[in-house]
């Protein structure tokens, strides 16, 4: 069975940091790029970062460009999003998902079931 799960989410103060991980399990992360999305109250989802599985190759949102920062660890099966410098607009609930393929170019596969971040002072 495949599975996401996502954690690390919780309440911090702007200009505070969290990291969230996505576990994967059912399947291995290695042949897969991996996405982070998120969604406001409101609003619409809208991507957040992506890794690539073939060289690391990263992409990000501009909103988030140079305060968050994905990365990917196979022996693990999991990913991550290090997020810094946060903002009250970052509030949302964040997703992770598996692309069909290697680059960040394939279609979605599966999806986490997400995990809150509130930022709040």
């Amino acid at each position: 069975q495949v599975q996401l799960v996502e954690s690390g989410g919780g309440l911090v103060q702007p200009g505070g940091s969290l990291r969230l991980s996505c576990a994967a399990s059912g399947f291995t992360l290695d042949y897969y790029a991996m996405s982070w999305f998120r969604q406001a109250p409101g609003k619409e989802r809208e991507g957040v970062s992506c890794i690539s599985s073939t060289d690391g190759t990263t992409r990000y949102a501009d909103s988030v460009k140079g305060r968050f920062t994905i990365s990917r660890d196979n022996a693990k099966n999991t990913v991550y999003l290090e997020m810094n410098s946060l903002k009250p607009e970052d509030t949302a609930v964040y997703y992770c998902a598996a692309r069909s393929g290697k680059s960040c170019l394939y279609d979605l596969s599966y999806w986490g079931q997400g995990t809150q971040v509130t930022v709040s002072s």
